[in-house]
């Protein structure tokens, strides 16, 4: 086995106070020590988690949803996603729960393409981004009432060169659906050379699990 791989590490906090509460998610300033260093602060997020999805339809092409987020002022191409924030949910099962709600879709096909810390120096947001293929709609009468910035939702299936071409021309700047194309890409590339496609099962271990212990969520 590779010795390329982050390695999970706790240090000594000596201070943990929730600083922030918000509707989502909380900010805490912790204190802690390093071997390298001691008595550091750092402001996070203490963030739920998230998973991602990339469809693929027979035709290989990649479904992207536009959405407006509002920290950016921007309507994005993204993939499907969603929080973790049902206590104790299963990472697939909110995947399929997002899938249908935000896209109408089911999938009979599951794989991991990767697991990402999205921005390491502030949040302890983990995704885990899958692909769904063998993919059929959900039934009219079971379909998702969508809301607030969902009511707005955009659809468009994409050939993966044409979303690569929109990558590289800076006109896709959502990092995750940036990451569902590029390892959709590969995936196709493989499979058309007949070389071995490097995705992972379903139950495959998150060496991070949203960057955080839970035990560590209490004040100090």
């Amino acid at each position: 086995m590779s010795d390329l791989h982050d390695v999970p590490f706790t240090p000594e906090i000596t201070a943990s106070d929730e600083v922030y509460r918000g509707a989502v998610w909380t900010i805490r300033r912790e204190t802690f020590d390093l071997p390298e260093a001691t008595g550091l602060v750092r402001d996070l997020m203490a963030h739920t988690g998230a998973v991602a999805v990339a469809c693929l339809n027979e035709a290989g092409e990649i479904l992207l949803v536009q959405q407006y987020r509002h920290p950016v002022r921007a309507r994005l191409w993204e993939v499907p996603a969603g929080l973790l924030d049902i206590p104790g949910e299963d990472p697939l099962t909110a995947a399929k729960r997002e899938l249908a709600e935000e896209a109408d879709l089911t999938a009979a096909r599951w794989e991991v393409l990767s697991d990402s810390a999205l921005s390491p120096g502030g949040s302890s947001e983990t995704i885990r981004l899958y692909l769904a293929r063998d993919l059929a709609e959900v039934p009219a009468a079971d379909q998702h009432a969508r809301s607030d910035e969902e009511a707005g939702f955009v659809y468009r299936w994409v050939s993966v060169p044409e979303a690569l071409d929109a990558i590289a021309a800076g006109r896709i700047t959502n990092s995750v659906a940036q990451l569902a194309i590029l390892q959709v890409s590969n995936v196709l590339a493989a499979e058309a050379a007949g070389r071995p496609v490097r995705t992972r099962p379903v139950d495959a271990p998150r060496l991070l699990v949203d960057g955080r212990n839970p035990a560590d969520d209490t004040d100090a």
